[in-house]
Formats: C-alpha cells, structure tokens, sequence
C-alpha cells in the first residue's frame, strides 16, 4: 500500500507529462529538460522500466511537476494508485514523443489505456497535447493483396494523421508543422550502398570499419545478429559496444554514455537505438541488415547528420533485403540508383582470410561457452536431485578428452595464425587487384585513401570523378611502363 505524502514536500500537482517509446529515449529528454529546469526550480522526474520500482516511488513522492515516462512503468504506478498519480485532471501538457511508433498496432498496450484514461476520467480542456516523429506525415502503402480487400483504402498523409490525433486522443482541428523534406532525409546525409552476398557482408563491414575509423553505429533487425557480429568482432580486436532489449538497463546506458565519449568507436544495435537519441558526432550509420520499413530506415539514418553536421548511411544489401530495399526507396520517393560505396578491391583476400579465421574461431568459443552453460546446468540440477552424473551427459571436454585436446589445439594454431595476420597492416600498396562481384558488374577502382581521408570524402571524389567533363582528345605522348598495383 502506498505510504501518506510526506509533510515536508509541498503539495504540487502534475503538470507535465512526456512519454517515450524507449528507456535510453527517457533518460536523454530528462536531462534536456533538467538543463532548462534548474534556472525556473521545476522538480522533475523518470519512470521508466529495468530501473527500482521503490526509487522511483520516493521521485513521485517529491512531487515534481514533469514527469518523463515510458508507458509500461507510468502504467504500472497508476495502477498501484501512487497519490502523486491519482488526479491527471491537472495535467497542463501531455507530450508524446515518437508517436508514430507509440501508437502502432501490437506496441504499448498500456499506453492504449493510459490515453483512454486522460481523456475519459481524467479529461482536463485546457491541457495542451503536442505530438512529435520524423515520420509523422511519411505512408507507406499496404501490400497490393491487403488494397484489394473490401473496405481498404490507400493511406495518404492526412488520412494518417487523423488516424494518429484520433488514437491520441486530441480533440477539435489540430496545428500541424511539417518541417520534412520529401525524400524524408536531410540535406547533409549522404546515403550509399554495396551490394553483396549474404555472406559477403561480414567482409564490407569489417572493411569499412578498419578503413574508416571513427564513431559508427551499425544497425541489425535481430539480436542474434548483433551477438554474432559482437563476438565476431571482438575476435578481430575491435571491441564493439552493443545495445538491445535483452541487456540489463545500467549496462545499456553505460555503453551508450561510452559510446558518445569515445571518439573512434562501433555500437552494434537493434532498433532501439533508431529513434530519438541524440549521440554527438556520430559519422557512420551502416545498416548491416536492411530495415522493414521506410519509418525505421530514416529514425535509424537519422542518428547521424544532425543539427548542421554531414553524415553517412550505408546500406549492406544481400539478395534478401532487395524487396525492402526497393520498399524504402518508393516510399520515400527517391532515385534507386543510389551511389555505389568505392570498395578497394585489392584488400579484399586479405579481409577474407581474416574474416575466415575469425569466423572459426567465433563459432569454437561460442560452443565451448554454450557447452560450459549446459554443463554449469546439468551439474546443478544433478546436486539437486542428489544424483551422480553419467559421462555423456556432459558436453565439450568431459564426454571425450582427447577430442577436446584436438580441438584445443587447432585453436591455438588459429588464433596464432590470425595474431600475425592482425599484426600486419591491413591496407598496403602492395596487394593485388581482384573483383569479387557487386551486382554483376566489377566495383568501382579508387585510390587508396590517406589515413586523414573520411568515408564521405571518399565518395564525393568518386562522385566528381564521375561528373567530370571528358577533356578533348591530346595527341599520344610516349608514356613510361607501369606495374600493377
């Protein structure tokens, strides 16, 4: 049961609400909002989920007069009739931010009743409701077998955004400031692509990565794809940060507070880094996994090129993602075509060969470390049960010794062949030209870039290159002979 307000917190109601999509999300409007507080004295506040349900409650029992929230906590607090909760009459402004994403189908259920709640029983008219996405006004059309259904109509962006007031809950016509250009982006992103195999990805990310240092957020659609890459990774001595829904919530606010210190540094993610968070200077945004949908390739896109500083989106795009790579494209009514990323090709074998052991050993660590789980399991539910363990239960080295030994050995020799391969710089004028396939037709030959030299740099030399005028033809001088590289 929920304690009396303590008598030396005055009584002040709640004023203002902003509610979230996400954790990280919170935290970060919280301490914009904090910077502007402290010079008015405005008491404020943060509900969100993974964090102590009791600290959270001595925040409410202060009393502050905004309150950041995720739905689910908010909910939660609500429904154990927190005094500090009870009378939403007195609310000023409800913000919620992301709305889009907020009020999709099968997200937030509680925010559903939350909405319902203000604007049922604890409807207050003079309570201003603002509502915020860089995909407020962007539609994409439903598949054609879903159009042709009875009774379905093509979304336009008004049709969407009565839809969306009407979910919010606002009343009467609202104000609607459209600052969104067509192509959904900003001017100062560059996008581009490589076209590869499936398997081939792993190759042009960690390419990319060692040839153009810097801060880099590399976006996947599932959290076993951002494990993989994370160990994958950590084999070839980048040691990545990661951020998904399965990590403790201090563990995702550490990497992300690291993240946005460190000045040459890779955070793999899910989409819940796509929306909202502002990260300083961040350079590279590369989708090792082509988005679902348009909405999610520009929240992701737009965690770099912010305020007035230039960007890159890079796409990885195996035969898998055509579909939703063209999706994105129509929708956001841009050229498909879109410039190819200038690859140097004459590293390529060597990136491989790492890639390849890197691969092995990968995939070795991960058994023993599952093998470890299984047996750490089984030895405790045997304990329990009081039982003794028979051999093959086990797995990994107890079931066949001498097996193990062989494995053990061959990673050593992998390890120590990778060593020396890692030890070697990666990019040299000396490595031979080869032309692994982009879409059926040989990349795009380039100068190897200095170390000074950024990824955006390098394509826009390869774009003036192309729009370079042909000179007119020279009578033939007598040129000396020249190697290959």
């Amino acid at each position: 049961m929920t304690k009396a307000p303590c008598k030396a917190y005055p009584k002040r109601p709640l004023l203002g609400l902003v509610l979230t999509p996400t954790r990280e999300l919170a935290v970060q409007v919280k301490q914009h909002i904090d910077a502007v507080a402290r010079f008015t004295g405005i008491k404020t506040a943060i509900l969100v989920g993974g964090m102590s349900t009791q600290k959270q409650q001595r925040m409410l029992n202060r009393r502050p007069e905004i309150v950041v929230a995720t739905p689910g906590r908010l909910w939660e607090l609500i429904k154990e009739k927190h005094y500090h909760l009870r009378n939403l009459r007195q609310l000023r402004c409800l913000v919620v931010d992301e709305a889009d994403r907020m009020v999709e189908k099968g997200h937030f259920a509680e925010l559903s009743q939350l909405l319902e709640m203000l604007n049922d029983s604890q409807y207050n008219p003079k309570r201003q409701t603002l509502v915020f996405s860089a995909t407020l006004t962007l539609v994409h059309q439903a598949p054609a077998r879903i159009l042709h259904k009875k009774h379905t109509k093509k979304m336009d962006k008004t049709a969407k955004l009565d839809l969306l007031m009407q979910k919010i809950g606002m009343r009467g016509k609202p104000k609607v400031i459209d600052l969104t250009r067509n192509e959904a982006t900003v001017e100062t992103l560059t996008e581009t692509k490589i076209h590869c195999e499936t398997d081939e990805k792993d190759f042009y990310l960690y390419y990319f990565l060692m040839q153009y240092p810097g801060r880099s957020l590399v976006f996947a659609n599932s959290i076993s794809c951002i494990k993989r890459l994370s160990g994958l990774l950590k084999v070839l001595d980048i040691m990545p940060l990661t951020l998904h829904a399965c990590m403790h919530q201090k563990q995702r606010l550490r990497n992300l507070e690291q993240f946005a210190r460190l000045e040459d540094c890779v955070l793999l993610a899910t989409d819940v880094a796509a929306r909202g968070l502002d990260i300083p200077k961040v350079q590279h945004v590369i989708h090792y996994q082509v988005p679902r949908t348009s909405e999610i390739y520009v929240h992701r896109s737009g965690r770099t090129a912010r305020a007035t500083n230039e960007g890159l989106s890079l796409m990885l795009i195996g035969p898998e993602d055509v579909i939703n790579f063209k999706k994105i494209y129509k929708t956001l009514k841009k050229d498909e075509d879109i410039p190819l990323f200038p690859v140097q090709t004459k590293y390529m074998d060597v990136v491989k060969e790492r890639i390849r052991l890197a691969r092995q050993i990968e995939k070795s660590e991960y058994r023993n470390f599952q093998a470890c789980l299984h047996n750490s399991w089984i030895e405790q539910a045997a304990a329990a049960l009081e039982i003794e363990l028979e051999e093959d239960m086990y797995k990994g080295g107890k079931a066949d010794q001498q097996e193990e030994r062989r494995r053990q050995k061959q990673m050593k020799v992998l390890k120590k062949e990778l060593r020396h391969l890692l030890s070697q710089p990666l990019f040299t004028e000396s490595q031979k030209t080869k032309y692994p396939t982009q879409s059926g037709k040989p990349p795009l030959l380039v100068s190897a870039p200095s170390k000074s030299e950024s990824a955006l740099s390098c394509l826009s030399k390869q774009k003036k290159k192309k729009t370079k005028k042909p000179k007119e033809p020279q009578p033939e001088q007598p040129q000396p002979s020249t190697s290959a590289n």
